[in-house]
Parts: structure tokens; sequence; C-alpha cells
């Protein structure tokens, strides 16, 4: 019989095995955990002893975990993630009345343009909850995900890692928008070749979307004309109103308001999705769960 004192610290053990694991750094793990070094790292080797496993390899400051590590993450996490809503599910249940904290990760795209009916109705129907929406890169929310900084991600992706489950909401295409009255709103059908007599507004190239059209124009091996570069789509509709330049956007990023012309781009463009990204395996909290029901709702209703 495991002796009650190791019981009692298993818990401890565990959160310093997760920390550990998911920052990549024992130090890191026992900042969060208010705790010296040492103290974390006998944690894990206590729990290395009990288990019988090297659950990290320790490359000088840096640990990864070895494969027996990455199954106890596996069994771990949802265990942990459980034990600290556990206050929250419990009054939910006991007062049928959601509480508790929601971190969302999303992109601008999604940010200005999926998520605000979706974060009205829920602020509105559930106030005890403390919902926090993280504006960051598409590649950043996805880390914040893996690290268990937000509980769910909004974006597109191309490839879904291993870990992460994807769920698509909605899809949705690469236009033209040009100033009014621009010679290319003129025409029946625009050719790749069309596009490159003037001057383009587009986003960094850090940018899964501008990764997109770069690859298109690539495989056709035709360059385009990069007038300027910038980070928000509200500039890029901006500059091409004011008839600096022509851009190539999501159509999710369209109000109806702007004042350019749009054209759809579908013979030479795929349609993508927007999603909302998980941890595999990651306990959701109830809030969590209406908050993916509610996107879903508001999607489909699209």
């Amino acid at each position: 019989m495991t002796p009650r004192f190791y019981k009692q610290n298993r818990l401890r053990q565990l959160q310093a095995f997760c920390f550990a694991a998911r920052t990549g750094s024992i130090s890191a793990a026992a900042a969060q955990m208010l705790l010296s070094q040492p103290a974390a790292t006998l944690l894990v080797q206590g729990l290395e002893k009990e288990l019988g496993k090297h659950l990290f390899e320790r490359r000088g400051p840096r640990i990864r975990l070895t494969k027996a590590g990455k199954i106890l993450l596996d069994l771990a996490l949802p265990l942990l993630e459980g034990f600290d809503s556990l206050a929250a599910t419990f009054n939910e249940r006991c007062n049928n009345r959601l509480t508790g904290n929601l971190v969302v990760a999303a992109g601008e795209s999604a940010t200005l343009y999926l998520l605000p009916e979706t974060v009205k109705q829920f602020t509105e129907k559930y106030p005890p909850v403390q919902l926090q929406l993280i504006n960051v890169p598409d590649k950043q929310a996805l880390e914040l995900l893996r690290t268990g900084a937000a509980d769910i991600a909004i974006g597109p992706i191309t490839e879904i890692p291993e870990d992460i489950y994807y769920l698509p909401i909605t899809s949705y295409e690469p236009v033209l928008i040009t100033p009014a009255g621009h010679p290319l709103s003129l025409l029946e059908h625009i050719s790749l070749e069309d596009i490159c007599f003037y001057p383009l507004i587009l986003p960094p190239s850090t940018m899964s979307f501008r990764q997109h059209i770069d690859r298109v124009f690539q495989e056709k091996n035709l360059r385009f004309r990069l007038l300027m570069e910038a980070g928000s789509w509200e500039v890029i509709k901006k500059y091409v109103e004011t008839g600096l330049g022509i851009s190539i956007i999501a159509s999710i990023c369209l109000t109806g308001k702007e004042n350019f012309t749009t054209t759809p781009l579908k013979a030479h463009f795929t349609r993508d999705a927007f999603g909302i990204l998980l941890r595999d395996g990651k306990y959701l909290s109830p809030a969590a769960r209406c908050f993916i029901e509610l996107i879903d709702s508001n999607a489909s209703v699209k």
C-alpha cells in the first residue's frame, strides 16, 4: 500500500511535472508553483522514482519529455485541469449557474469579424464568468493553447498537429478588393496576370493568409508588385479605399459597409476554414463548452 504522505504529495508532484512539461523548464514550473527550483526538482524526481521511469531528457537548462513522459502528460493533464475547475463545475451544478474563468486566444480576423456577436451573447448570458479574450497571431494562439494559458483558440489552420483537436466553424475565400472605378473592377474575369499589373497592399509574410497568396503566385511563376505591408485588415481596407493600391483579403473580413469593389477569386484560390482549436484530451470546463456551442450556433446562421 502506498504511504499516505505520498498520496497527499502526488497532486503536487503531478503539478510540477505538468508545469515543467508545458514550459520546458523546471525553474519556470517552480515559479508558477511559487516554489524554489530545488523543491520543484525534488517533486519531479520523486514522481520518477515512484513510477520507475525517466520522464524528462535533460539537455542543459531545457528539458524534453521522454516517451513515458508524454504518456503521463496525456493522463495527468485532464485530471489536473478537472481538479482546477472543480469549484466552478460544482457551483454550476448546485446552482445551475455558470461561473469560473475562460481564456480565448484568437487572431485579428477572428477577433474583429467572427467573435463579437458570440462574446456579446456569452457575457450577457453568463455574467459571472470572467471571460478574457487574447488577440494574438494565429501561431501564438496555438502556443497559448498548448501551454494551458488559453482554454480555446480560434483561427485558420492548414495542418492539424497530432496534439490538437480541430472543429471547423465557418469557411471563407480570398477576394480581390479594388478602389471604386478601378480598371480591374470592370473586367468580367480577372487573371493573376491582371493583378500583377497593379501595386498590392498585403499582410506581412508571417501571416498564413499571406503565405497562401505567395504560394498561389509562385506556382504560376508570377511576381506581384508589393506596394506595402500592413498588419491590420482594417488598415489594408482603408488604404484601398483611398486609392493607394489593391489587395487580396479574406471574405470573412468584409462587413458590406466598405467603399470599394470586391471580386471573388474562386478560379485561383481554394476556400479555407476558421475553426475552434482545442488541446486533444484537455478537460473542457462548462464555460468553455457553452462558448463553443454559441460560436458554432452563430457561425451556422451565417
